[in-house]
């Protein structure tokens, strides 16, 4: 198993949602700061995309748009950049 960004998956491919990241490249070095982006946390809560959540990207935009992912049997649409901080555990 690996840990990838759910940006990084393609179209069909599914993961389990193992952490949250907050910010880019700042902090630990990993892209996971500690401490700050409480709301970030709060909105992903809201639409069901939590620690050990089975997430499916359905498709994904060309020109770093957002993606539409299967989640909890809903589709929502996330932007890259959200995707971006959403760490997934994936079988390769």
């Amino acid at each position: 198993m690996m840990e990838l960004r759910l940006s990084d998956l393609r179209n069909g491919e599914s993961g389990t949602i193992n952490s949250v990241g907050v910010g880019r490249g700042r902090g630990r070095g990993d892209g996971r700061r500690v401490g700050r982006g409480w709301g970030f946390r709060k909105r992903l809560e809201d639409m069901g995309l939590t620690p050990g959540t089975k997430v499916t990207v359905v498709k994904s935009a060309p020109f770093n748009g957002p993606l539409e992912v299967y989640v909890r049997g809903s589709r929502l649409a996330i932007g890259r950049g959200m995707a971006e901080r959403i760490f997934v555990e994936v079988k390769r």
